[in-house]
């Protein structure tokens, strides 16, 4: 009472509805975009969304998850897709990046890398 309740439907677990708050990390992730990108599709002549800025969340991910959601980013077309993450393996994927390095404890350094 007095609060929303969301009830997921786990095709994998047979149909199950279990509440929001049971999602692993990872899960919690691929939800979020989800609603993000679906959010992002609806489109008005007011409100046009074409871009998109996630921060972090890849690191819950097993390789696989990681690797389909790399796979769906890639086929947006027309959206611009930033991306703020420590995960290593996404390196390879992200063709221009923007690095901040540490320098010492209090300087960092910003790196552009752009892979044609």
């Amino acid at each position: 009472a007095g609060s929303l309740t969301i009830l997921l439907r786990d095709f994998y677990q047979g149909g199950t509805a279990r509440p929001a708050s049971t999602l692993s990390g990872g899960e919690s992730f691929l939800v979020s975009l989800a609603l993000a990108l679906g959010l992002s599709s609806i489109s008005q002549q007011s409100l046009s969304v074409d871009t998109l800025f996630i921060d972090e969340g890849f690191g819950t991910l097993s390789e696989g998850y990681l690797q389909t959601v790399m796979d769906t980013l890639e086929k947006l077309g027309g959206k611009k897709v930033g991306i703020i993450s420590h995960v290593s393996g996404l390196r390879e994927r992200i063709k221009a990046q923007i690095q901040v390095r540490r320098i010492d404890n209090s300087r960092s350094e910003i790196v552009t890398l752009l892979d044609e």
